[in-house]
């Protein structure tokens, strides 16, 4: 598993645009148009991308297996293999140095 992928973080700001605009719609009622006026009403479709990433919602995120992996370092059975984090080490390196060429 690759850690740290830029692409897969949830753009910053999505949130805030979100509740500005609620804030907005609520104290008035309308909301504004491009060019400044007020318009009655507006429909706005949402791809399934951006509705993902507005509710913050991480299909990759998987609570009940953090618990198991949090369970098993505080009983003392979790395991690490140490091979396995050394190939992955290497593989990630060969495929930094591959980008740069």
């Amino acid at each position: 598993m690759k850690i740290g992928n830029p692409s897969d973080k949830p753009v910053g700001g999505a949130s805030s645009a979100k509740t500005e605009a609620t804030t907005n719609t609520k104290t008035t009622g309308k909301t504004a148009s491009l060019d400044g006026g007020v318009s009655e009403s507006a429909k706005v479709t949402l791809s399934n991308t951006a509705s993902t990433l507005l509710s913050g919602a991480d299909p990759t995120f998987d609570a009940h297996k953090v618990s198991q992996v949090k369970q098993s370092i505080d009983d003392g059975s979790y395991k690490v293999d140490p091979e396995a984090i050394a190939d992955k080490l290497i593989a990630n390196s060969r495929e930094l140095l591959e980008r740069q060429h």
